[in-house]
């Protein structure tokens, strides 16, 4: 009887893989696709002024509906809490929140799945949009642009995305399988601590009408931002998905 041959192993490619540049998620894509379709509608060149105010306020969030028995006024007090977040007033405005999203929420929407990513844009919106009516509350001008959400992200990822394993940093390309953070157990985190205290001074500059990045020209809504961020901070936790045993064994680290 012949003697069996071990089975053939083909060489392995010496020459480093090769990682996208922008390896997003399709639901990071397509929110990306939907401000920018968004966006260019809103720039047709052939619309009237009548026209785009009729849309700012139809879609925009107003506190002042709020402010009023909503039984005798329209339905768009209804859907303006969310839908104001796909709106912006410039290309810088869409710009920089655009390049946000793509740094924050890329790790959120891998941890938590599509569903619960637009869930959980839907629902950091409008506390995005309360916390700006709390403060401003009957005020009668239009509230815009999806920097509310992206704090949120950026909340949620104060949760999961800084965290250590074994004293080495994990890929942030895999940081969506980092074991997620009580609030307190962030708040004892450095890197957490060093973090919210440069976005809370970066807030703050702009609430004093210090604008770092951005149009200058244009108020910013910091109370938004704050709100969004709080929820995205304390209330991820209901939204998380967490990782299997397995899959965090097997995430690259970061030497």
């Amino acid at each position: 009887m012949d003697d069996e041959q071990p089975p053939r192993q083909e060489p392995k490619d010496p020459r480093p893989q090769r990682v996208p540049a922008f390896n997003l998620p399709p639901i990071i894509l397509a929110s990306l696709a939907v401000l920018v379709a968004v966006f260019a509608l809103m720039n047709v060149p052939s619309w009237s002024d009548d026209r785009l105010n009729w849309i700012y306020f139809t879609f925009s969030f107003m506190p002042a509906r709020y402010a009023f028995p909503l039984a005798q006024q329209g339905l768009e007090w209804l859907w303006t809490p969310v839908t104001y977040s796909l709106l912006h007033g410039g290309v810088e405005h869409i710009v920089f929140n655009s390049l946000w999203l793509m740094v924050f929420a890329a790790p959120v929407a891998r941890r938590i799945g599509a569903v619960r990513y637009v869930i959980f844009w839907i629902l950091s919106s409008a506390a995005s949009a309360f916390m700006h009516a709390a403060l401003f509350w009957g005020d009668q001008t239009l509230l815009i642009g999806a920097s509310g959400v992206v704090s949120a992200l950026m909340g949620a990822a104060c949760r999961f995305a800084f965290p250590v394993a074994d004293g080495r940093r994990i890929s942030m390309r895999e940081a969506h399988l980092n074991p997620r953070l009580g609030i307190l157990g962030a708040l004892r985190s450095r890197t957490v601590v060093v973090y919210i205290v440069m976005w809370i001074a970066g807030n703050a500059l702009v609430a004093f009408g210090i604008t770092l990045a951005g149009d200058s020209s244009q108020p910013v809504a910091w109370d938004a931002h704050i709100g969004g961020f709080l929820f995205g901070f304390l209330l991820f936790a209901l939204f998380d998905r967490q990782p299997r045993m397995e899959e965090q064994e097997a995430a690259p680290l970061d030497e």
